[in-house]
């Protein structure tokens, strides 16, 4: 068994893993991150979580399997490809969106190459808890 502190300590880092690795993924299309980088660290929390307390534990509280959270990454990421198709750009040029743009702010910028990191992050997130806990479950 596990250590009492190995246990409170992972509840803690768990959750700061988790906001950290949504801050990569947002920060990832203007600077160094992503949803790459992003999915590994998100997913280093839960593995985390899986050694310590158990990976039949791990996955309650993940609420989702993790085979479907990568399916459902990898539609977005399509998705963000095709959406380029409604404008008759090639498939996965950057579409762009300003949200409250005026003539003197140019508003919150929304694009498909964010739907795209969002969509690697999930599809990341999803394969590496599949693969982590089966081997945890397999020891």
């Amino acid at each position: 068994m596990n250590s009492i502190i190995l246990r409170a300590g992972t509840r803690a880092l768990s959750g700061l893993l988790l906001l950290f690795s949504v801050y990569m993924l947002l920060r990832g299309h203007n600077e160094p991150g992503g949803g790459f980088i992003g999915g590994l660290i998100g997913a280093t929390g839960f593995v985390l979580y899986a050694i310590a307390i158990g990976a039949t534990e791990a996955r309650t509280a993940l609420r989702a399997q993790p085979q479907n959270i990568a399916a459902v990454g990898l539609g977005i990421a399509l998705l963000s490809g095709l959406a380029a198709a409604l404008f008759g750009d090639a498939f996965f040029t950057g579409q762009w969106l300003f949200l409250g743009a005026t003539e003197t702010d140019k508003g919150l910028p929304l694009s498909t190459v964010l739907v795209f990191d969002i969509g690697v992050y999930l599809v990341v997130f999803g394969s590496v808890l599949t693969l982590a806990f089966a081997m945890e479950e397999e020891i």
